[in-house]
């Protein structure tokens, strides 16, 4: 899902255009399209900083603090991951996002035989504390924030990330991290989940209990619609979709005794940028807008800086093509700068290279480049907002606001985000809308530049491919992970592994927080897959229903 619909007449002239998210665009706005609309200054736009929040959360933006960067990176061993994230921060980088692999994503250690193959390919490979250990050595713990990418096993990963910074010296209070934490979002648009749909809110509602108690700088959860609009949502179907899921999580703590007002504020996001440019700028203001209204008015919060919408937009990945892929050079470019105009906190641009394999050195550089370059030479710090007040975007921006509350209510109509995910509505819905517009990419309704219709993904390979360096898979690293795992489990002391999971598994079976549990557990050297281990007998493992 990603380039609108043109319809032309035989001499190329367009006769409509139509968004992703069901909008149609006019030839020309003007004022009758705002006072259509109902569009007032105080109550949809206001001044930078100030409720509602459209223009930007802070009145200088960008004018008085350059946005956060944070490329993806990890890969291999902890000792090449540390390598790359010493060379991105030495290169301008001010935050961390941290890639792991797809063994530890789900909860398996590097010699269990579901691993083989996969050991360090997408990301890091994360055994143990050790691992981590060796993974942010050197790097300065309470001046650099990091982003966990991690879902299902994301309790234990930042029950790791607490244990390193201890074992580094640093107080739990002086650290920082993100954890992704979004298990809903993986049902409907990754796949990477382990756990039945009712446990694995659990964990997350664990998380975020923790942190409001224990990790006072730690944002415990950041909620993904970009994984749900790259696995086929519309742009407003992505916001909707997860504020609804925010909603869920919202809800299991607040039933814990837990007002919005202590934990909403600490609420991430991560948004995806690639598509129309407008429609995604208008999407972005759209969403401040609603997120504060959102919790103001269902929630009661009413503390200023709790009704942020604070997070990422960023990365694009399906928006890129194997095809001719140093076009994807440009495409990241207009994707950064729609992050720019929309007013982002932080972003993480997609390098070039990313339709074929994980970001090489050079990739990975020129996608902070381009960043910088918006930054400091295009002119995206001379003015909060530049495109505020005009006729079409403050117009965009209303008719967005209505197609996510069409998409909101949609999903409360069916019960809530939890029943959709149960049931497999919202993923046979997105799945549809994928296969739908992939028809129509083959077809030559949408156009991709560079991205012919009948070409086989082979000629492609053999066209294009001698434009990107690959970043080639080594074997090397499941071996150099296999060996340090059989030397921790040779050096640790087995008592403290089996009394801290027994300890853990007694937390799970009951209703206490498993949190602090899991960083004892993590002290003692016990391995991801043994602590996932423990929540797999415990909570089983959930079989998405079947819809196709």
């Amino acid at each position: 899902m990603g380039v609108a619909k043109y319809i032309k007449d035989e001499r190329g002239a367009i006769k409509e255009v139509v968004y992703q998210s069901g909008i149609k665009i006019k030839p020309a706005y003007g004022p009758e399209d705002l006072e259509k609309a109902g569009f007032t200054y105080d109550k949809d736009l206001g001044s930078p900083g100030e409720y509602p929040f459209t223009r930007s959360l802070h009145p200088q933006s960008y004018r008085s603090r350059a946005w956060t960067t944070r490329q993806y990176t990890g890969f291999g061993t902890p000792e090449e991951t540390n390598e790359r994230f010493k060379l991105m921060i030495a290169n301008g980088q001010n935050g961390l996002n941290v890639a792991f692999d797809l063994p530890t994503q789900m909860g398996y250690d590097s010699d269990h035989p579901l691993a083989e193959g996969e050991v360090g390919r997408v990301g890091m490979a994360i055994d143990s504390l050790k691992d981590f250990e060796t993974a942010f050595a050197g790097i300065p713990l309470d001046k650099i924030g990091s982003g966990l990418t991690i879902n299902a096993v994301a309790t234990i990963m930042m029950a790791m990330y607490q244990a390193t910074a201890e074992k580094f010296g640093y107080k739990k209070e002086q650290i920082s991290t993100t954890p992704q934490n979004d298990i809903l979002k993986e049902m409907i648009g990754r796949g990477a989940w382990i756990f039945p749909v009712e446990h694995g809110v659990r964990l997350v509602g664990d998380s975020i209990e923790y942190a409001v108690k224990e990790l006072p700088k730690s944002n415990p959860v950041s909620l993904c619609g970009y994984h749900i609009r790259e696995s086929g949502a519309t742009p407003a179907q992505e916001i909707a979709y997860a504020f609804e899921i925010a909603k869920a999580y919202i809800d299991n703590v607040v039933q814990r005794g837990i007002k919005p007002e202590d934990f909403v504020g600490r609420f991430s996001f991560n948004f995806n940028v690639y598509g129309n440019l407008w429609e995604q700028i208008a999407k972005f203001r759209a969403a401040r807008k609603l997120w504060a209204k959102m919790l103001k008015n269902e929630y009661g919060v009413t503390e200023k800086k709790k009704l942020f919408l604070r997070g990422l937009f960023g990365g694009g990945g399906s928006g890129l093509t194997k095809e001719q892929p140093e076009n994807n050079i440009m495409r990241g470019a207009y994707y950064a700068l729609g992050a720019a105009l929309s007013g982002a906190q932080t972003t993480a641009l997609c390098s070039f290279d990313e339709a074929y394999t994980i970001p090489t050195p050079r990739s990975a550089l020129l996608s902070l480049r381009t960043l910088e370059m918006l930054m400091d030479e295009v002119g995206l710090r001379d003015t909060v907002d530049p495109l505020a007040g005009s006729y079409f975007i403050e117009t965009l921006t209303l008719e967005m606001e209505e197609k996510i509350l069409e998409e909101m209510k949609k999903v409360q109509e069916l019960g809530g985000m939890v029943q959709c995910i149960s049931s497999g509505l919202i993923q046979r819905k997105v799945s549809s809308q994928a296969y739908e517009y992939e028809k129509g990419l083959q077809s030559g309704e949408y156009k991709k530049v560079g991205l012919t219709p009948g070409k086989t993904d082979n000629e492609a390979e053999q066209t294009d491919a001698g434009a990107v360096e690959l970043h080639e898979y080594n074997e090397e690293w499941a071996k150099k992970s296999k060996a340090n795992l059989k030397e921790l489990r040779r050096a640790r002391n087995d008592k403290e592994v089996t009394d801290s999971l027994k300890a853990l598994e007694k937390a799970a079976r009951g209703d206490e927080n498993v949190m602090p549990y899991l960083v004892k557990c993590c002290h003692a050297y016990a391995t991801v897959g043994e602590m996932a281990g423990v929540f797999r007998d415990t909570f089983g493992e959930w079989n998405e229903p079947e819809f196709y």
